[in-house]
């Protein structure tokens, strides 16, 4: 997407820096197998170096959480939460694709190139913090989540009238994959 909008960026590797939070974690961590605390750590890492460039060159970190992950929590605190200003906090993941899919056929019509590159519209949503991972691994499909989240947080609707509205299942969506 940067080299598509002609954006410079760098790549810094993570690798050790990850490493070494596991070692410091290894003693503490024994135990347990592996969960969302490493996954998280990954996206901690990043939050930390990129408010490290913009301290040192006057930079704005701009936070990445849209509406149905902020509202479900299914963002990293200190992590993709980190940044100055959250510039789609109001905005669902459905609003997201539909937007970025409208800007798109814009620019097409004019230049005959996509500026976001169509793989990352038609690829599945994931967190990247493990292979092969699925945002619709912990919750359900955004079609699904952003018209009840719609219910619950704009038009203050009980669970019942949720469930009557949209069909949803009355059980609560897949939780045991957030807890550590």
């Amino acid at each position: 997407l940067a080299k598509s909008l002609g954006i410079h960026f760098q790549v810094i590797a993570i690798e050790g820096v990850f490493q070494a939070y596991l070692d410091s974690l290894a003693a503490p961590f024994q135990g347990p197998r592996p969960n969302v605390a490493e996954e998280n750590l990954q996206a901690r890492i990043r939050g930390n170096l990129l408010m490290a460039l913009a301290n040192k060159f006057n930079y704005m970190v701009l936070t990445t959480g849209n509406k149905s992950e902020i509202a479900t929590g299914y963002c990293t605190l200190y992590g993709d939460m980190a940044g100055g200003f959250s510039v789609i906090k109001d905005v669902p993941k459905t609003m997201v694709y539909q937007l970025s899919s409208y800007g798109n056929d814009l620019f097409y019509r004019k230049s005959g190139k996509y500026p976001i590159p169509m793989e990352i519209i038609t690829r599945p949503p994931t967190a990247e913090l493990k292979p092969n991972q699925k945002d619709s691994d912990t919750l359900p499909e955004y079609n699904v989540l952003d018209p009840i989240l719609q219910a619950y947080i704009e038009e203050n609707r009980s669970k019942g009238e949720i469930v009557k509205l949209t069909g949803a299942a009355a059980a609560p969506p897949k939780r045991d994959k957030l807890r550590p």
